[in-house]
């Protein structure tokens, strides 16, 4: 049964009925028009404020002649503009491209290319990074927060981005917006091959923030949530995890754009933050500058990285009355896709958590059939947080929706909770002497020897093992770690692991080679420990 509709204007029908991203926000600005939203190095930006301000660059936007479902590129750090702009695309079903501004300028180039990007929005510091991509590239309209006249690294006129949105200050923007259009493109992280695009729906986006502000403690009304960020909005865990849920909620985000321990403690205390996810380093870091525990503080999350038992009680000290839970996820299935319930903190601490209530989570073998718990496959996804696919990649697409799920690339298992344990990346799985090794799982243990504040496990080639486990360790202190450090760190992982898991070889460094959200460049360690 469908509805005769063909007396309405399309428009109406749409702006009725439609799921999207910019109403979100349109929706809390009128509720809550005068709390603050954003608190950005010390300005404070109302809903109101934020609402008309991405609603006049939505209207900007346009007046490019830019067209429908087209990339807006995004050079920026974290920033209340930052937020603007993504609200901007979303109003004006234009797609939101956050670039990882932590990458070189020739791979911005590339995906600002193969985008097919002619709008790109970029902070004034940012503008050496486009050098590779302006040096060729078509007509562009270049707008730069902080900045006015020519370009010096291009040569091109910019336009300022505080004139281009004041110039179209009005009403609601008010354009056809589907459900299923793309709000977002996020460019992976490419590993052994070029970054991909992964295109994301309004809906995906929506009922993945929704979930999120369901699952991790957002309420709506007169209690809200205060987030302190650091982590970059130009990835899906700040953005889609962390952020927006609170924005959909009518709570408030406290952003930095560098990690800075005193400055966040002190925020934290100042605003009575009840949320923050950081690494598990950062955490550290707090521990190190803080001693007096921080009471307002109901969720800690941490990410990327296991976090040693010793470490975790300490965290729970800090922060006395939050829930310390480990969150998971990837850019193909809007994260979080499972996450520990708070009762796992000390339980499960090691786990990745059940499904939350919108994803089905199910493990598959090579064949495409699913396992029952306690088998370990290749972790898949189905629900509406699963991106639409990845631009200008069949192929990909090919591989990754296979047999109806969406295949996530990592491996694990289901216990009898259906709570959900990661052992490793596919590629990760480190084959020794015929033996699978679990990176994670030595990783785990490495990481609680004595001395150790971080550690990356991967295989290198042996003539006699065909892999052998390698250990890259940075010490908590370097002066003081001695020449026998790397044998300490091998005698502790004896003491934990089976012998075909202990690490032939423990290399120690200062700092491991990461991407912007903190996670090990594995692929980056291995080319240097075979040069």
């Amino acid at each position: 049964m469908r509805p005769d509709l063909s007396a309405i204007p399309a428009l109406d029908v749409n702006l009725a009925t439609r799921a999207a991203v910019g109403d979100a926000l349109t929706r809390t600005a009128r509720m809550f028009g005068d709390r603050t939203a954003i608190v950005d190095a010390g300005r404070d930006l109302s809903y109101r404020e934020l609402d008309e301000v991405s609603s006049a660059l939505a209207r900007a936007l346009l007046g490019t002649g830019v067209a429908r479902q087209q990339p807006v590129a995004m050079l920026m750090a974290n920033s209340w503009q930052f937020v603007a702009t993504y609200f901007a695309c979303a109003k004006s079903a234009l797609v939101a491209l956050p670039v990882n501004i932590a990458l070189a300028p020739d791979d911005i180039a590339w995906i600002l290319r193969d985008a097919g990007a002619t709008v790109v929005v970029a902070d004034a510091a940012a503008l050496p990074l486009l050098t590779d991509f302006l040096a060729d590239a078509p007509e562009v309209t270049l707008v730069v927060v902080g900045a006015h006249g020519a370009d010096a690294s291009g040569g091109r006129t910019v336009v300022s981005w505080d004139d281009f949105t004041a110039e179209h200050a009005g009403g609601p923007v008010e354009v056809i917006v589907e459900d299923r259009d793309t709000v977002q493109c996020l460019y992976t992280s490419g590993t052994t091959s070029r970054p991909k695009g992964v295109l994301v729906s309004h809906v995906s986006v929506l009922i993945g923030g929704m979930t999120n502000a369901l699952q991790i403690g957002h309420s709506w009304g007169a209690d809200p949530s205060t987030l302190v960020n650091v982590l970059p909005l130009f990835h899906t865990t700040a953005l889609n995890t962390l952020v927006l849920p609170v924005l959909f909620t009518g709570g408030t985000v406290v952003l930095f754009a560098r990690f800075d321990p005193a400055a966040m403690l002190t925020a934290i205390e100042d605003h009575s933050a009840t949320h923050l996810m950081l690494l598990p380093i950062m955490y550290r870091a707090l521990l190190a500058a803080r001693g007096a525990g921080l009471p307002s503080v109901r969720r800690a999350v941490y990410a990327m990285a296991p976090m040693p038992e010793d470490v975790l009680k300490l965290v729970d000290e800090l922060f006395p009355n939050a829930a310390v839970i480990l969150g998971s996820g990837q850019t193909e299935v809007v994260p979080a896709t499972v996450l520990q319930w708070p009762e796992h903190q000390h339980t499960k601490a090691n786990s990745w958590g059940p499904a939350v209530p919108t994803v089905e989570t199910g493990i598959m073998d090579g064949s495409g059939a699913l396992l029952p718990r306690g088998e370990s496959g290749e972790i898949v996804y189905r629900g509406p947080h699963v991106a639409s696919g990845y631009w200008n990649n069949p192929e990909a697409n090919r591989v990754s929706f296979a047999h109806g799920w969406f295949h996530s690339g990592d491996i694990g298992h289901l216990d009898d909770e259906q709570v959900l344990w990661f052992t490793d990346r596919l590629k990760d799985i480190i084959k020794s002497g015929g033996e699978n090794v679990s990176s994670v799982d030595v990783e785990r243990v490495v990481t609680a020897a004595p001395g150790v504040a971080e550690c990356s496990i991967v295989g290198v080639p042996d003539d006699r093992w065909g892999e052998a486990v390698c250990a890259v360790v940075v010490p908590a202190d370097p002066d003081s770690a001695g020449d026998d450090f790397p044998a300490r760190v091998i005698a502790h992982a004896k003491a934990h692991l089976a012998g075909f898991q202990v690490p032939k070889r423990v290399v120690v460094v200062t700092e491991l080679p990461k991407t912007a959200t903190g996670k090990t460049r594995k692929h980056a360690l291995r080319a240097q420990l075979t040069e």
